[in-house]
C-alpha cells in the first residue's frame, strides 16, 4: 500500500480532548506505522478556543503534524499551510469539529475521501463520502438515497479511557488514601464564569470541610488559565463580585521548586485546595467522589467518566454573565453598551429558561431529563454545601447518579468504529 495522509479537522478544547484524543489512539492501533500513515491536525478558529489547542494536539504521540488555528483560512482559501506541508496522493479528510463545510472544500482540493463525525446533524450529504454519527436519530432527516453513507458509531465522549498508571500517578501526587474523599471544583476557565464561580466554589468547600474534615478539594486548572490569573478572581481587591455570592478569598501558594508538591490555594480559614495543572485531567476527575462544576463541555467529560456532579450557574449579578454564544455574546461584550445589553439579555434568557425548563448539563440534554442536579439562580454557598453534604452522607444516591450517567453516555467503542470507517475508506 502506498503511504497515505489522514488530515483531521478540529477546533475547540472540548473536541481536542474528547474527540481527537480517542480517535487518534484508535487510528494508531489499526495503523501504527507513522511512515505509512501520517496523521495531521489542522485547527480552525473557535469562539471557545483556549489558544493551547495546537499544543494539546502536539502532545499526542499519535499525531505527526499540527497547524494552529491562526493559519487556517489561508489553508482553506489557497491550500497553503504555514509550514508548507506536502500531501500524498491518497488520503482522508476527517471532520472532528468546526464547520462541516470545511471538509467539503479541503477534501475537494486534496482529492481525498471525506468523513464527518456528526454529533447532532449531518450536512453536505451530496459532497461527503461517509458519515459516522452519534445516534440513529440523525438519519430521520436524511434522504434514503444517502443512507448507505451512514454508520452509527456512538458517542466519542464515552471513549475517555484511563490507564492504571495514570490513576496511580494522581494518587501518588496528591497522597490520597482509601479514606480520602476527593471533591473536584470546576468553576470554569474564563472570566465570565470565574468572577462568580471561583469564590463561590471555595466558600462551598469551606462549609463542606467543616462538617467532613476527611474531604480534599482539587481544581483541575484549564490549560489556558494561568494560576496567577485564577488567584486574581479570589482577591477582593481585583474581583468585586466575591461579596455578591458570599464567596471565599484565597492566596496562591506555589511550591518552592519543581518536584516539591503541587500548587495550592489557601483560604483564610486554612483550607488548602490543590491545583492540578496536567491536561486533560480525566485521571484526576475519575477519582472524585463528587464534582461541583459550571456548565460546558466538562459536564460531558464528567458524564463519560460516570462522575457524579452538581452543575452550578449563579446569577447574582446579571452583568457578570457574558458567556453566551453568537449575537447575544457579541452584544453583551460591546464597549460602553455591553453592560446594559448583558443585563437585558440575561433577564430575557433566564425568564425563558425558568419558563421552558431548559437543561444545561450535557448528560441531562442527552437524557431529556435531569439526572444530575442543575442549580440555577441566586444560589448561596450554604445551599450548595447542604445539597452536596446530602449526597456525601448518602453514597447510594451518588451510586444511582453514576449508574444513570453510564446508561446515558452510552457504550464505549465509538472511536474504534470511526477508525474502522477510515480504514475501510482507504481500502
Amino acid at each position: 500500500m502506498k503511504p497515505i495522509d489522514i488530515l483531521i479537522l478540529a477546533n475547540g478544547p472540548g473536541e481536542m480532548t474528547t474527540w481527537v484524543r480517542p480517535v487518534v489512539r484508535a487510528l494508531r492501533q489499526r495503523m501504527p506505522d507513522h511512515n505509512q500513515v501520517r496523521i495531521s491536525v489542522a485547527l480552525s478558529p473557535c469562539p471557545n478556543a483556549s489558544g493551547r489547542e495546537a499544543a494539546i494536539a502536539r502532545s499526542y504521540p499519535e499525531v505527526d503534524r499540527v497547524q494552529a488555528a491562526a493559519h487556517f483560512f489561508p489553508f482553506l482559501l489557497w491550500g497553503k499551510t504555514a509550514d508548507g506541508w506536502d500531501w500524498r496522493d491518497r488520503g482522508i479528510v476527517l471532520f472532528l469539529g468546526g464547520d462541516q463545510f470545511y471538509t467539503v472544500v479541503i477534501g475537494k482540493r486534496l482529492n481525498y475521501r471525506t468523513i464527518i463525525y456528526a454529533e447532532w446533524d449531518a450536512r453536505w450529504l451530496g459532497w461527503i463520502d461517509y458519515f459516522g454519527v452519534m445516534k440513529s436519530e440523525i438519519l430521520k432527516g436524511v434522504a434514503p438515497k444517502h443512507h448507505h453513507k451512514f454508520t452509527v458509531v456512538g458517542d466519542l465522549m464515552a471513549d475517555v479511557s484511563l490507564s492504571s498508571e495514570e490513576t496511580q500517578a494522581v494518587t501518588d501526587a496528591l497522597q490520597l488514601t482509601p479514606e480520602t474523599e476527593l471533591i473536584g471544583l470546576l468553576p470554569g476557565s474564563k472570566g465570565d464564569k470565574l468572577r462568580l464561580g471561583a469564590p463561590l466554589a471555595l466558600a462551598i468547600a469551606e462549609r463542606i470541610h467543616t462538617l467532613r474534615p476527611q474531604t480534599r478539594f482539587v481544581i483541575p486548572v484549564a490549560p489556558m488559565l494561568a494560576l496567577e490569573t485564577l488567584a486574581q478572581y479570589l482577591d477582593p481587591s481585583q474581583n468585586p463580585f466575591i461579596s455578591i455570592v458570599d464567596g471565599a478569598t484565597a492566596d496562591l501558594i506555589l511550591p518552592a521548586s519543581s518536584g516539591q508538591g503541587a500548587p495550592k490555594l489557601r483560604t483564610p480559614s486554612g483550607l488548602e485546595i490543590d491545583l492540578w495543572t496536567d491536561s486533560p485531567a480525566y485521571d484526576l476527575m475519575a477519582q472524585c467522589r463528587l464534582c461541583l462544576t459550571t456548565i460546558g463541555a466538562n459536564t460531558a467529560e464528567l458524564g463519560s467518566l460516570a462522575v457524579p456532579m452538581l452543575v452550578l450557574l449563579p446569577t447574582q449579578n446579571l452583568d457578570a454573565l457574558r458567556f453566551w454564544d453568537g449575537i447575544p455574546g457579541i452584544l453583551a461584550n460591546l464597549p460602553i453598551l455591553g453592560s446594559w445589553f448583558a443585563k437585558l439579555i440575561n433577564q430575557i434568557v433566564l425568564h425563558h429558561i425558568l419558563k421552558q425548563g431548559r437543561l444545561f448539563a450535557w448528560p441531562n440534554i442527552w437524557a431529556g431529563k435531569k439526572i444530575v442536579p442543575e442549580l440555577l439562580g441566586r444560589i448561596t454557598p450554604q445551599q450548595i454545601a447542604d445539597e452536596a453534604l446530602d449526597y456525601l452522607n448518602h453514597p447510594e444516591k451518588l451510586a444511582i447518579m453514576s449508574r444513570q450517567l453510564r446508561q446515558v453516555c452510552g457504550e464505549t467503542g465509538a472511536s474504534a468504529r470511526l477508525a474502522e470507517i477510515v480504514q475501510g475508506a482507504l481500502d
